[in-house]
């Protein structure tokens, strides 16, 4: 089995492009069962968010995946393959699972360590388990990529520092206000960034919005979004009285606050703290103005200081994280090859049961007289001394199977024992089980197998 993604992102395809092949919520059941339903896909999971459309799946025949994938992105989006193969992303097992481990810690967003991604992920994931798309292996690949994300962000507090002018300067907010509740903010000018900035304040608890403008249609337009009030330029030392927070962000050639403007009506606000915000280039807020008691000024080259040295900490952050993905790869690799060698255990003892029933039947034929009792005694005797003899062996191909040569190493036992009869007759009961699975529209065929391999492996343990 062959783990693989396919799928676009905003580092491939602009959102020209992204936002044809999202997929509505209330469609999600039914994707997933149709591209389960494709040929030779046995799990699979559907993560989508506005920055990327991923398709996660599990494959019995690697080699033509990819075309299958193509083929139902075609098929569902009713888009022809040529307008989006270039912006197609397809990675194949270990490619893949780190792949999954980086987009569940936030290594693959556009803004590195942001945590929206997780729960998305994880969303993701139980919509597919509860729908019966996903079977053993996607079970505890994406159980462990979610774990793994969640101590990342943990152990190197990778979210915890801004990464945007605007982000940074709510969070520099922070340290001065603590909350944001009920403060008011007042906005000169009314461009990209001060919207933006707004916008994040609002989020935080600041509900009082107050936009002062050359133009008031324009002041409207920008108050109206968060329930705010929209006024004229020369009415702006009067809301600066009231205001807890100014955002500034105007076009003008000069000063639209001096150290004196700003000095006269702090003495009527009974010290409580100004926070200064100067997204304008050329500035719009008189530097002196720092100079003022209570009065926190910072301009746009304060904060992208502030955000390149967060961004410098998340990286090192990602350098951690990326190690910790290294050692969940090698523990997920250690468990899938474990996973292997369970057919081979089973067939091993299959074939040992067969000829202790052999060797018992023979017995009660050349011995008659034997009680009910005497051959209970002997069938109990007779069945330990095969135990016995499996135990070194099964503890032995599990150790080798775990190791770098895990496949020869099946292979070989397989022909020491000579295992093939048993292994072709599991095969063609696993066969049998999908196919009934499928014509009947019940469990996936991956969940049948995984039942099959759940029990040997609790079988072999036991016996082990």
């Amino acid at each position: 089995m062959h783990i693989v993604v396919a799928g676009l992102n905003y580092r491939t395809a602009p959102v020209s492009i992204r936002e044809k092949f999202t997929f509505a919520q209330e469609d999600l059941p039914r994707a997933l069962k149709k591209l389960q339903e494709t040929k030779s896909i046995m799990e699979c999971v559907i993560v989508g968010t506005c920055n990327r459309t991923e398709l996660y799946v599990v494959d019995d025949r690697q080699q033509l995946c990819a075309h299958h994938l193509r083929t139902f992105l075609e098929s569902w989006f009713g888009i022809p393959r040529q307008e989006f193969n270039k912006h197609l992303y397809v990675y194949e097992n270990e490619q893949a699972i780190r792949h999954l481990f980086r987009v569940a810690s936030g290594l693959d967003s556009m803004v590195i360590g942001e945590t929206q991604i997780l729960g998305q992920v994880r969303d993701a994931f139980m919509l597919a388990q509860s729908d019966k798309t996903t079977g053993i292996m996607f079970n505890t690949l994406f159980k462990q990529a979610i774990t793994m994300a969640k101590r990342a962000h943990s152990e190197t507090g990778i979210g915890e520092n801004a990464v945007s002018v605007s982000y940074a300067a709510v969070e520099l907010g922070k340290r001065i206000f603590g909350s944001y509740d009920r403060k008011k903010v007042l906005i000169i000018g009314a461009g990209k960034m001060s919207e933006l900035t707004v916008k994040h304040l609002y989020a935080n608890g600041a509900d009082r919005v107050v936009v002062v403008n050359r133009t008031l249609p324009r002041a409207r337009e920008l108050a109206d979004k968060f329930g705010g009030v929209a006024d004229t330029m020369d009415r702006l030392l009067r809301h600066l009285e009231e205001a807890d927070i100014v955002i500034s962000s105007t076009g003008a050639s000069g000063l639209v606050l001096t150290k004196d403007d700003v000095a006269r009506m702090m003495s009527k606000r009974r010290s409580r703290p100004l926070f200064m915000i100067d997204i304008a280039v050329p500035r719009d807020l008189d530097p002196a103005l720092s100079e003022l008691p209570n009065v926190y000024l910072y301009d746009i080259d304060n904060l992208q200081t502030i955000v390149n040295a967060h961004l410098e900490e998340r990286r090192r952050a990602a350098v951690e994280i990326e190690r910790m993905i290294d050692e969940e790869i090698a523990a997920f690799e250690l468990w899938k090859k474990t996973l292997g060698v369970s057919p081979v255990i089973q067939a091993l003892q299959t074939k040992a049961s067969a000829i202790h029933e052999e060797t018992m039947d023979s017995l009660i034929k050349k011995l008659p007289d034997l009680d009910e009792r005497e051959l209970k005694v002997i069938r109990k005797l007779t069945k330990s001394i095969v135990n016995q003899m499996l135990r070194d062996p099964i503890i032995r191909i599990k150790e080798m199977a775990a190791g770098r040569h895990g496949d020869e190493a099946l292979e070989i036992f397989t022909k020491i024992f000579a295992l093939e009869e048993q292994l072709a007759e599991l095969e063609r009961a696993e066969q049998t089980d999908r196919r009934t699975a499928a014509g009947a529209r019940q469990e996936p065929a991956e969940e049948l197998l995984s039942k099959v391999i759940k029990a040997a492996v609790a079988d072999s343990l036991v016996k082990a």
